[in-house]
């Protein structure tokens, strides 16, 4: 199908010895196992090569800090709802922190680790809980001139 256009011709995709042959979802990359579906277990890599590694406490170092990257992401989304009052500058390097910290968590999801997609989800929804929802604004006391909180969460 080159359609007599010089150097423009189509070849076949080259043979991959990462194929699926029915070995649980999962493909040979180089050295590393990488997951296409779902599993559950602390040998995963997340964000970084090697990391967590093989050990339970770097596992549950990662899920912690999955759970942290959420929880910030809806910090920050909140504070740019009511930051009227704040520069555009500001507001922009708010907006990129929180669209990088997004991506990260985003990342982390795509080891396929049952359990970074669970904590990630509770740390947004715990974020949104605390950030985003009505159930802590009685809490918060006084507001400012324009209505809102001048404390983070309020």
């Amino acid at each position: 199908m080159d359609h007599d256009m010089p150097g423009m011709t189509m070849s076949p995709p080259a043979a991959s010895s990462g194929a699926d042959h029915g070995d649980g979802g999962h493909t040979m990359m180089g050295s590393s196992m990488t997951h296409m579906t779902f599993f559950w277990g602390k040998n995963s890599e997340i964000l970084f090569s090697g990391w967590p590694g093989t050990r339970t406490g770097m596992y549950v170092m990662a899920l912690i800090f999955v759970f942290a990257l959420a929880f910030i992401v809806e910090l920050l989304s909140s504070y740019l709802q009511r930051a009227e009052k704040v520069s555009a500058l500001v507001r922009t390097l708010v907006h990129g922190m929180r669209i990088g910290l997004a991506y990260l968590v985003m990342l982390a999801l795509m080891s396929f680790n049952a359990g970074v997609f669970i904590v990630a989800v509770v740390g947004h929804s715990l974020g949104f809980l605390v950030f985003g929802s009505r159930v802590f604004k009685r809490f918060c006391g006084e507001s400012d001139k324009a209505g809102y909180d001048t404390r983070v969460g309020c």
